[in-house]
């Protein structure tokens, strides 16, 4: 079950990243306080020139100088606000950086199970829209609401000290207009705002599951269709975001009619003190400036309230991502995979998916020798590819233990045991990158002569000449600019480059035409040479040549032995799927 974010993971979010660099942003803030400071104190200076104009006789060498240090402090204000924001910027862009590297960093090594079940479109723009609401957060806190709170306590301090009276009101007003601004931005804005960040997410994710499925959409003439669906999720998008916007701008006038009420207020109060000789007329201006000082910063304490609640709605994502442990992650203690022959043990293993009752294994041996060519057959969901994928370590066995070359692999790094196993998939993904990049993913800094000789090995060489840019040519989001066969041929010539003692071929020829598969063939046959193979088959034909063929039915291995043991068993099941392909029987 999703743990849901609280303000207290987004306040744990937030300092561990700020922590980081506590120093920088101390000094940002220190600067950013006196700048503030000196805005507080430039009100006591004009009212004390306006009294020093206003006696009789006039008393202007006071007033010359209260008006000097008005001026000091007026041009002192902008270089100390702009060394703070520099030093800020430094501060926030590094931090940005962290994150969503971190984010990156940690969404990659989320496991095979996870990702199935994401959105790849919505997973990026819950990162990027993190990390910008993260920059929106850290600026509300610290070039809005730090400076606001600053100036208010300041502000309301020196009028009470020079008007009490004032000084009180103005306290009373600037309470009860932060906690309304408080009170509804957490109870009426934050669950609008975090409904239109949820709806937000599921348009994106809706937007990405068509454009890349943009080669079905067309097959099938379905452009108006998925028009419809798309504009069912906009829709949803658009009602919560206007809801949540209109809301906001109606607590905006609300707080904007309290500020009125705050102005006319301590406006009539030092009229009325003037009349009745307890103020002078420099302490009516101290009021007004003071008031259109800290009424500016107060403008802005309820858009800053919405903004910082806005960004931690739309951070809980990114934050969630922050507080997730992996099912499958590396011990502490974990060492790297010292790989040798490529000898693979399942010892007595127990697994099954989650939310499932019955385990796909139980119980479960087997040795697989070091180099031996070993192929699973059986019908879908035997538990052919969930063996595959625990030898990978795509999933932690709840029982026993998984051993290559006499390691458990649940004690050594997810990377070196990966790294250790080259994988030709049925339908391989590539990356939008040049042909010499993707081939060289296996071995990373391999020489063009390397790539090319793998290519040429795996019968890629040839189409990949005829190419304008022959190995720099781009090969398309997925590889969608290659053929399946094209794209088939640079995966076996990537796992030719990976040179990795254990191999993995899931039915790596069923994409090509027959003659590329012949020749092809006979480079695997060199690329399994001294290699541990194992091959999930579901074309027959292709494993005649196994050392072993394993037959799997409801995670068990019903039989096993060689093509020729198995093929001339009449009551073998090996012998029945053999025969069905053969004869193109169904049943």
């Amino acid at each position: 079950m999703t743990k849901n974010v609280t303000y207290k993971d987004i306040g744990g979010f937030s300092l561990h990243y700020w922590g980081r660099r506590w120093k920088m942003g101390v000094g940002a803030i220190a600067l950013m306080f006196v700048a503030v400071a000196t805005d507080i104190v430039l009100p006591v200076y004009v009212g004390r020139s306006v009294d020093a104009l206003t006696r009789v006789p006039g008393d202007n060498e006071t007033a010359i100088g209260a008006f000097v240090v008005f001026a000091v402090l007026g041009f002192a204000y902008p270089p100390i606000r702009s060394a703070s924001m520099f030093l800020w910027n430094a501060f926030a862009v590094n931090t940005m950086y962290d994150l969503v590297s971190d984010a990156m960093r940690k969404v990659q090594r989320f496991s095979s199970d996870w990702h199935a079940n994401a959105f790849a479109g919505a997973t990026v723009r819950k990162i990027t829209r993190g990390m910008w609401a993260f920059d929106v957060f850290e600026d509300t806190w610290f070039m809005g609401l730090f400076p606001a709170v600053v100036m208010m306590i300041g502000m309301t301090g020196m009028l009470a000290m020079h008007v009490p009276v004032i000084g009180g009101y103005a306290a009373f007003c600037i309470v009860v207009y932060c906690a309304f601004s408080v009170i509804s931005s957490l109870k009426i804005l934050a669950p609008r705002f975090r409904y239109s960040a949820a709806a937000d997410t599921k348009m994106g994710a809706v937007l990405a599951d068509i454009i890349t499925g943009n080669p079905t959409v067309k097959a099938f003439g379905a452009e108006g269709r998925e028009d419809m669906v798309f504009d069912a999720a906009a829709v949803n998008w658009r009602r919560r975001s206007f809801a949540a916007w209109q809301t906001a701008q109606a607590t905006d006038f609300a707080r904007t009619m309290m500020r009125m009420v705050m102005m006319v207020g301590m406006f009539g109060l030092a009229i009325w003190m003037c009349i009745h000789g307890r103020a002078s007329a420099g302490d009516t201006v101290l009021v007004l400036t003071s008031f259109f000082i800290v009424g500016g910063y107060m403008r802005d304490v309820g858009m800053h309230i919405s903004n910082l609640q806005r960004s931690a709605s739309e951070m809980e994502d990114v934050v969630h991502f922050w507080l997730r442990e992996d099912e499958v992650r590396d011990s502490v203690a974990a060492k790297p995979l010292a790989t040798k022959d490529g000898g693979i043990v399942f010892d007595r293993v127990t697994f099954g998916y989650q939310g499932q009752t019955k385990p796909v294994f139980s119980d479960f041996s087997l040795v697989i020798n070091p180099g031996e060519k070993i192929a699973l057959v059986g019908p879908s969901g035997s538990g052919k590819s969930t063996f595959v994928k625990l030898v990978q370590r795509l999933y932690d066995v709840q029982d026993g233990e998984i051993r290559i070359d006499g390691q458990n692999i649940a004690a050594v790094t997810q990377e070196s045991l990966r790294q250790a196993i080259a994988l030709v998939p049925q339908d391989p993904v590539l990356f939008h990158r040049s042909l010499a990049e993707n081939i060289a993913y296996g071995r990373p800094g391999a020489s063009p002569d390397e790539i090319r000789q793998a290519a040429a090995e795996a019968y890629a060489d040839d189409f990949i000449g005829n190419l304008p840019l022959k190995y720099e040519t781009l090969v398309g989001e997925r590889g969608v600019k290659l053929s399946g066969g094209e794209r088939q041929r640079v995966a076996i010539a990537r796992a030719l480059l990976a040179d990795a003692p254990v191999l993995i071929l899931d039915e790596a020829t069923s994409n090509l035409d027959s003659i590329s598969e012949h020749y092809i063939q006979k480079a695997l046959d060199n690329l399994m040479r001294g290699k541990t193979t194992i091959t999930v088959a579901h074309r027959l034909a292709t494993i005649r040549r196994a050392d072993r063929i394993l037959v799997f039915e409801h995670g068990r291995i019903v039989e096993q032995g060689t093509h020729q043991d198995l093929v001339h068993n009449h009551m073998s099941h090996y012998k029945k799927l053999y025969d069905m392909q053969a004869l193109d029987l169904v049943g």
